[in-house]
């Protein structure tokens, strides 16, 4: 398989756990600003660098499991940063995932775009790497926030989300190929 074709291998199964999440719970994830999903995916990101960094894992969710939910949470956040807010906060499932294609389709085009000028560079890349860049945007996110949004020179919430969702992508792909 091509980078593309494990990219959207990874997406698809992301997006099969987010849409049976929002038949089981619907769209609550929809309440949340956008520091509770940095706090969401914060906690999922430092999890797996503990379990990296002392090898030792005493709960079920595996690591996959928690980069795919760092995928999901960072798409959220898009979608959360994409939606007026006169949206409702429950959506169809119909609409959660149209407005998940529509942000997991920008995130693919950065891939492919960022894939051009840097080449595979990620491919050799460690999984503990990965993490740590998740844990810097979302660092980078809450300085943002604390900016009132402002930012002098640098790219916004939504470039740092889109760099989130790669990142964890990547260790996806990692993991599975």
């Amino acid at each position: 398989m091509n980078t593309l074709d494990q990219y959207q291998s990874v997406v698809a199964s992301c997006l099969d756990v987010y849409l049976k999440k929002a038949a089981d719970y619907g769209t609550s994830w929809r309440v949340y600003r956008c520091i509770s999903i940095v706090d969401q995916i914060y906690i999922k990101a430092w999890r797996i660098r503990q379990i990296q960094e002392n090898g030792v894992q005493k709960i079920a969710d595996t690591i996959e499991s928690e980069f795919m939910a760092i995928v999901n949470y960072g798409l959220m956040g898009l979608i959360q940063l994409s939606l007026d807010k006169d949206t409702p906060i429950e959506l169809s499932v119909a609409d959660a995932e149209q407005y998940y294609r529509a942000q997991a389709a920008v995130t693919e085009a950065l891939m492919l775009q960022k894939n051009h000028d840097y080449g595979e560079a990620w491919r050799d890349m460690s999984q503990e790497s990965f993490v740590d860049l998740i844990l810097t945007k979302l660092l980078r996110i809450k300085q943002i926030l604390a900016n009132d949004g402002k930012t002098l020179v640098s790219e916004g919430i939504d470039a740092n989300f889109g760099d989130i969702v790669n990142y964890a992508i990547f260790a996806l792909i990692h993991i599975r190929y």
